[in-house]
């Protein structure tokens, strides 16, 4: 029983980065094809001051991934990572590269430097949800199993490409909604127009890809197939469909806040029905989730901890979340450094 409340604090971390982490992954891919300099400008500048303030955070939601997979799951964590290296290696590469690309790009002062590191940041952002994908998708292929040793196959699979393919335009629809959002929170209606085109364009291409996934998978992994068009996979497949198609109708409207739920519920449904399609695997279909769980004592503690650290993160990241929407985060400008204008409003230079 501890196992399974285990496994399923699992793939909610699992989901909750694919949203969390995924959004930030998206604006990335859009910064990626903004165009040149004078042309992707602006919409550039949105993504700047639109991630800044919680880019850094959504990683922590990886971090529970990994920790819960070693601590409870040490078999399965085993298994993964040996099987699938090299795409993590190669993700946790872009991570990196992602990061810094990001953090050195807006203080650099030469055209030179931003360019380079905006490419960084950029090519980052598509590669490395790629390999995620390709990873989680060689696994649900069945290719892996305790004692496989790496191999290229395991992870260019037809499950496990088109794994990667959805994961780089589920990042990109996410993206573009809250891009679409964020634009008019900046006032910046000119970028209204453009970022909601693109997320249309996006969740047109997310559908078409999950339909071609379903038909992959129907010959390539055929336990993931059956559990995706049966029981609660099958629920969560609807109910995905169902939010993909209340995020369109909004998305034809003027944006707002119930656009990123649906958005969210879109992806976040479609994680727990692929989580719901292994059960009871955690390696389909060579290592349930009882077989792959650490010992009992140690499950017992992780499910304390893992408790007490949601009890502490989740308000935590919700309020930072609450801030940056109500423009509570954002950067003084020149003038008010200048001007020493405090946060009360009061004048710093004369103390207030």
């Amino acid at each position: 029983m501890t196992a399974d409340l285990i496994a399923v604090a699992l793939l909610l971390a699992v989901a909750a980065y694919a949203c969390a982490g995924g959004t930030d992954y998206g604006a990335g891919f859009w910064d990626l094809t903004a165009g040149g300099t004078e042309r992707g400008r602006r919409p550039r500048w949105l993504i700047d001051h639109a991630m800044a303030p919680v880019w850094e955070v959504n990683n922590v939601w990886l971090i529970f991934v990994l920790i819960i997979m070693w601590t409870g799951f040490p078999t399965a964590f085993q298994t993964v990572f040996s099987a699938m290296w090299l795409p993590l290696a190669l993700a946790a590469m872009g991570l990196v590269l992602r990061g810094a690309g990001f953090a050195f790009r807006k203080p650099s002062r030469r055209l030179v430097d931003r360019r380079l590191y905006g490419a960084v940041f950029a090519v980052a952002s598509l590669v490395t949800p790629f390999f995620l994908g390709a990873a989680v998708g060689g696994v649900a292929s069945g290719r892996v199993s305790p004692g496989t040793d790496a191999s290229v196959d395991a992870w260019s699979s037809p499950t496990a490409l088109m794994f990667g393919l959805v994961a780089v335009a589920t990042t990109a629809f996410l993206g573009a909604v809250f891009l679409t959002g964020d634009a008019c929170r900046f006032d910046a209606p000119d970028l209204v127009g453009y970022f909601r085109r693109r997320a249309l364009t996006s969740l047109a291409v997310v559908s078409a890809l999950a339909l071609t996934t379903g038909a992959v998978t129907h010959e390539d992994s055929p336990h993931v197939w059956h559990g995706l068009t049966h029981g609660l996979g099958l629920l969560f497949v609807v109910v995905a469909g169902v939010s993909a198609l209340a995020t369109a109708l909004l998305l034809v409207r003027t944006p707002g806040t119930w656009v990123r739920v649906t958005a969210v519920g879109v992806v976040a449904c479609a994680v727990i029905a692929w989580g719901m399609a292994q059960r009871p695997y955690l390696v389909p279909t060579s290592l349930t989730v009882a077989d792959a769980a650490g010992a009992p004592a140690t499950l017992t503690w992780l499910a304390v901890v893992t408790l007490v650290a949601l009890v502490l993160v989740v308000p935590a990241v919700v309020f930072l979340y609450w801030l940056d929407t109500h423009g509570e985060l954002e950067e003084l400008t020149d003038a008010e450094l200048v001007g020493g204008s405090g946060a009360d409003g009061g004048d710093v230079s004369r103390g207030g």
